[in-house]
């Protein structure tokens, strides 16, 4: 029973430094980008071949050509998504929106560890800096 009061006691603590963390605006990216058009909530999976990971904030969505890309900046920083440089998601629809969750794919020895969920964010057309 004491235990049970100790770790809801703890955890609002815990909760605040987390937030106070992820608070923070993300670094600048490079490449810069410039908006070309309204963001968008979904983005259909057949408008994009290809993603770049640019930091633990930041994923660019390239169509196959690359002459299309939406820029998404995550609400939160998703932990390990650059060093991991490859994610995965579930999506039952033909579209990836702002509320699905990606999951930082880690090398463990041959395979993978799909790491913690990150939430996504509106998709922004954009055009990248030379």
């Amino acid at each position: 029973m004491l235990r049970r009061h100790i770790a809801l006691a703890i955890a609002p603590l815990a909760l605040t430094a987390c937030s106070d963390q992820e608070a923070k605006p993300p670094p600048p990216v490079s490449p810069a980008a410039e908006a070309i058009g309204p963001a968008q909530d979904c983005l259909p999976l057949s408008q994009f071949s290809n993603t770049r990971i640019r930091d633990d904030w930041t994923i660019d969505f390239m169509s196959g050509t690359g002459n299309r890309v939406w820029r998404v900046t995550l609400p939160n920083r998703c932990s390990g998504l650059r060093s991991a440089d490859s994610f995965t998601y579930g999506t039952s629809l033909s579209q990836l929106c702002r509320q699905d969750i990606i999951y930082p794919l880690m090398r463990v020895g041959s395979g993978f560890q799909r790491g913690g969920g990150c939430g996504l964010a509106p998709f922004v057309p954009v055009k990248l800096a030379q």
